[in-house]
């Protein structure tokens, strides 16, 4: 009985961190707020505004996406998103555009299962399942700052 003790806090322990593992690595928070959509959403659900800040490389989530787009850009956090996107049911087909006056916007959106979707100004894919989204805004050049409207079209 003496030897119970600390194997019962190492289970514990491994209980612990297995549970932290299966937790989706995306916080709830976001710099600029978060959308939930379903099927037939409406264009104003699906609508955010924001701005481009930061130093951070987004390449260093991702070097490439799951069709091998580069994965360019600057953001502001790499823990922080700019925006989270709640999908509650499965979309065939998804637009995700940064809208800025005369700049050029970078991607990266990070899915169910770290799934990596890059692109400049737009990503349009398909194979959209159920859960959240961590979307970055970037923009090409460190430290770039502009304003731009997020928009997200079946």
């Amino acid at each position: 009985m003496k030897g119970w003790m600390p194997e019962l806090k190492r289970s514990a322990w491994v209980a612990l961190v297995a549970a932290l593992a299966a937790t989706p690595v995306l916080a709830q928070t976001s710099n600029f707020g978060s959308m939930k959509l379903a099927p037939g959403f409406s264009n104003s659900a699906a609508t955010a505004q924001g701005f481009t800040s930061g130093s951070f490389s987004l390449a260093s989530i991702a070097n490439r996406d799951r069709n091998n787009n580069l994965c360019l850009g600057y953001a502001g956090d790499r823990d922080v998103p700019d925006h989270v996107m709640t999908l509650e049911q499965s979309f065939s087909r998804l637009t995700v555009q940064a809208n800025s006056r005369g700049n050029k916007p970078t991607l990266l959106i990070r899915g169910p299962g770290n799934v990596v979707r890059c692109g400049e100004i737009r990503i349009e894919d398909t194979q959209w399942g159920p859960g959240d989204y961590a979307i970055w805004v970037g923009s090409a050049a460190s430290g770039q700052k502009f304003n731009y409207t997020l928009a997200v079209r079946e």
